[in-house]
């Protein structure tokens, strides 16, 4: 048990972490001084007396994890990993703000120095957190064994009124309480203010009894008395069927001249306001970045402890390999990020017997290699058996039994994007199904996971208006070309079966962001060789007999099969016509000059053929400016409701159209 004694020296501790935030926002002129001068005792509290982790070791696998999802309070955290023992220097803190620090305006993703998640984007975090906890759950159920609890640690969580105000707060706290998650905590910074003033303008919901109702935990503390928190803390941790919520009623701007105003939320306090602070705490008003002894050594506890911790477990690591050496080399690949074998030999191959939808044949991708990657975990926002994720021998994870590989999501697309994003920042291999239209519900997590460099994998199916009878609501018209816009994430539009096994090989070996499959929901023919040229992005699918191009038809997705029909009838009026597979403009755009214009060769007439917006295609097309020439058939209007093979037709994407157009750019050149 925790020593609930609290001293003068505790509390001193917490002010050097509120005056230490207030200069660095004051440094910078910019930045949000209300949250660390308000949470401050929790903090203190939690990582005085309570943390486990280890600022030796960053990257120490059962650490808890600290999520400020409350993310604008970063001088708070860059204060904690200061005085705790991380690599962050003081100079780091004097350079909050500016160009080249690793002291962001919101934190930014970097475990080395102890930053667990990009945050910012409020509830991000929160949803992140869930997913990391979710992931301690799933980990300690496959590796634990009897004497053996290799993974234990908690995750902790400080979030604002704004979080749990954001839509993916109740989303993602639903499905934590649903699921039991027990080693979740959160401490609600209840303090009643946000930019536009008192939280009553806008949110006037009990948000413990909501929490309540979504099966968690719950208390209610003065989150500036130490005991009460510390005695909080430990109800929660030695809570074990629900997550805990610690509602903790503070004053935003605590000891401040605006102290409990909007003023204090996002603005420097001035040094006038700054010195009346320092005034108030006793503290030396002619120094800036003053930081008592007394609060090093308080804090100096958090990288002992830490390190003890570490020892310890890496003592009864070493037993457990001698106990069970397959299950600790399957741990460590997951720790490291390594695929235990090279996929090529496990993905399937294609026939040209019968036409097949690439969700169904990205479906039987995922069988072929769900059991041979032990960190591949994932699920569907209530639409597996439309997007083909569940693998016939997954187990369904369900309340209090993390045993299994399958997670239902539920309606929840933002949610399940936010939880994925936490499942790989602990190392596993996510991934998530939904419909490709609804990858709007969720860009704000996918954004976030392309920030990271999180190997996320996106199966979004109904990849276009083939989806039919459901109508422009359900036609993802500009989905393609919004996905292509968020930098780092690739996107994969395969044209058939075989680019769909060699797009997941894509995927999974990525890892340096995540991956977006567009997926069809109409059977396509099988009309590309296995060994293709996906991997590069775009490659010459079928060729001229003999002499250069008069013409390149360039298609994506189903459209691929319709350029090659349109180049039989083309050649059989004696023009000569390269038909190009373009899966990826992102893979294509990473292959080197020579082999670009290998494919697409220089002032030969282009025609690009996708169900989509064409907008952007033109500089696809020629990157030099160059489009007298060139020509794209795709979609500049929302769909329409009728069976695919009339919508394909009506929109122009026939054989017919496709020659027409192509011999039209022809005569203009």
């Amino acid at each position: 048990m925790t020593n609930e004694n609290f001293t003068d020296r505790d509390y001193q501790t917490a002010n050097s972490l509120r005056i230490l935030a207030a200069d660095m926002v004051q440094e910078a002129n910019s930045g949000h001084p209300g949250l660390p001068l308000g949470t401050a005792d929790i903090v203190t509290v939690l990582w005085t007396r309570y943390m486990v982790n280890n600022p030796a070791d960053p990257n120490w696998f059962n650490r808890d994890r600290f999520v400020l999802s409350a993310g604008h309070g970063s001088a708070l955290l860059y204060a904690l990993l200061h005085l705790s023992g991380y690599p962050l220097s003081l100079e780091e803190l004097k350079n909050f703000r500016q160009w080249g620090s690793h002291t962001a305006g919101h934190p930014e993703y970097e475990p080395e120095i102890g930053i667990e998640t990009t945050t910012g984007p409020l509830g991000q975090g929160f949803g992140n957190a869930v997913g990391i906890a979710l992931a301690e759950q799933l980990l300690a159920a496959r590796f634990n064994k009897p004497g053996f609890p290799i993974i234990n640690h908690f995750t902790y969580v400080l979030a604002s009124d704004g979080d749990l105000m954001e839509g993916i707060s109740h989303e993602t706290a639903s499905l934590a309480g649903h699921l039991g998650l027990s080693r979740l905590i959160v401490f609600y910074d209840d303090n009643g203010i946000t930019i536009d003033g008192s939280t009553d303008l806008a949110f006037s919901e009990d948000v413990v009894k909501r929490f309540e109702a979504y099966n968690w935990h719950t208390q209610q503390v003065d989150g500036h008395n130490m005991a009460e928190i510390s005695a909080a803390i430990r109800n929660a941790k030695n809570e074990t069927e629900r997550p805990s919520l610690i509602a903790c009623k503070t004053h935003i701007g605590y000891g401040s001249p605006r102290q409990d105003t909007a003023k204090v939320h996002g603005a420097p306090l001035g040094e006038e306001g700054l010195n009346k602070t320092k005034e108030h705490f006793a503290w030396p008003v002619d120094k800036k970045f003053y930081i008592p002894e007394e609060a090093r050594a308080s804090f100096a506890q958090v990288k002992t402890r830490g390190s003890e911790s570490q020892t310890e477990w890496e003592n009864l690591f070493a037993k457990y390999r001698s106990s069970h050496p397959d299950l600790a080399e399957q741990l460590d690949q997951i720790s490291t990020g390594e695929l235990p074998l090279d996929i090529s030999s496990l993905l399937p191959t294609f026939s040209e017997e019968k036409p097949l939808a690439t969700r169904v044949a990205s479906g039987k991708v995922l069988e072929a290699l769900s059991s041979q990657i032990p960190s591949l975990v994932g699920g569907s926002a209530d639409l597996t058996p439309s997007n083909n994720t569940k693998p016939s021998e997954a187990k369904f994870i369900q309340r209090q039994d993390f045993s299994g590989s399958y997670i239902h999501f539920g309606v929840r697309e933002h949610g399940m994007a936010a939880v994925m994003n936490g499942l790989a920042l602990h190392n596993l291999r996510p991934y998530g199904g939904t419909f490709l239209v609804f990858s709007d519900y969720m860009r704000p997590s996918i954004r976030l996971a392309a920030m990271m460099g999180l190997p996320v994998i996106y199966i979004f199916t109904h990849d276009s208006i083939g989806l039919g009878e459901d109508g422009p609501t359900h036609q993802p018209v500009e989905h393609i070309l919004s996905l292509r816009a968020i930098p780092n994430l690739v996107v994969i539009r395969p044209a058939d079966a075989n680019e769909t096994s060699a797009a997941w090989k894509v995927a999974i070996e990525r890892k340096s962001g995540p991956t977006a499959l567009l997926l069809s929901r109409q059977g396509l023919p099988v009309i590309t060789p296995v060994d293709d040229g996906l991997a590069k992005g775009a490659y010459v699918l079928k060729d001229t007999d003999g002499k250069g191009p008069d013409i390149v038809l360039i298609a994506t997705g189903s459209e691929v099969a319709l350029a090659l029909e349109a180049q039989k009838e083309l050649s059989a009026d004696n023009i000569a016509c390269r038909v190009v597979s373009m899966p990826s403009w992102e893979l294509f755009a990473a292959q080197s000059a020579e082999y670009q214009k290998s494919v697409l060769p220089p002032d030969i007439p282009r025609l690009a053929i996708e169900a989509g917006v064409t907008l952007a295609w033109n500089q696809q097309l020629y990157p030099n400016g160059s489009i007298n020439s060139n020509g794209v058939i795709g979609i500049d209007r929302f769909g329409a409701s009728a069976p695919y093979k009339v919508l394909f037709e009506q929109f122009g994407f026939s054989t017919e159209n496709i020659i027409r157009t192509a011999k039209r750019l022809l005569q203009n050149v």
